[in-house]
């Protein structure tokens, strides 16, 4: 797998110091009360389990299931729920923690579809910013890294269900994906 990663990006240990950032910021923002965090499946379920060891108020975890890429590099921005939430949302604060923005279509049906649903707040904490593949812009509270425009992997994120385990954020090589 390694052979395969043209240069790492984000280093495990940077990737561990922002997210212990990002648990301070959320837990300052979120005194005196209780967070849904949902996380988007698979990609940030990496993110997602040590952002929650790192927020120092109560949280309770859910995920969605959604489907906007395939085997693809980018997104169809026709979105399908394959899994939907065990929590009710309605009243309650919710943290929605994703891998990577990129166009943002994605996101935005889930925004819209989670609001539909009354809880009191609705956030997005994502571990990584691809602004230059935006499509629709999408409010981001919490941001890991902002990154250009290169396809990475590792620490949950994938390219055909492979690399998610990677302890780093790495450039694939285009040859991988490009055939």
């Amino acid at each position: 797998m390694l052979e395969d990663v043209e240069k790492i990006l984000v280093s495990q240990e940077d990737l561990a110091k922002r997210v212990e950032q990002l648990g301070q910021e959320i837990t300052k923002d979120y005194a005196g009360q209780e967070i849904l965090m949902i996380g988007v499946l698979r990609g940030a379920a990496i993110f997602m389990a040590d952002l929650s060891r790192a927020i120092k108020v109560p949280v309770a975890l859910d995920f969605m299931a959604v489907s906007s890429y395939g085997h693809s590099t980018s997104s169809s921005g026709v979105v399908r729920i394959i899994k939907d939430l065990d929590e009710d949302v309605k009243g309650k604060h919710v943290l929605i923690v994703e891998d990577i923005i990129d166009s943002g279509l994605t996101l935005k049906y889930l925004i819209d579809y989670i609001k539909s649903r009354d809880p009191q707040s609705v956030k997005i904490c994502t571990l990584l910013n691809k602004p230059d593949r935006r499509k629709v812009e999408v409010p981001i509270a919490y941001n890991g890294f902002t990154i250009p425009d290169y396809f990475v992997v590792g620490f949950g994120l994938d390219y055909a269900e492979k690399y998610r385990n990677l302890p780093f954020i790495g450039i694939l090589k285009p040859e991988i994906y490009s055939h």
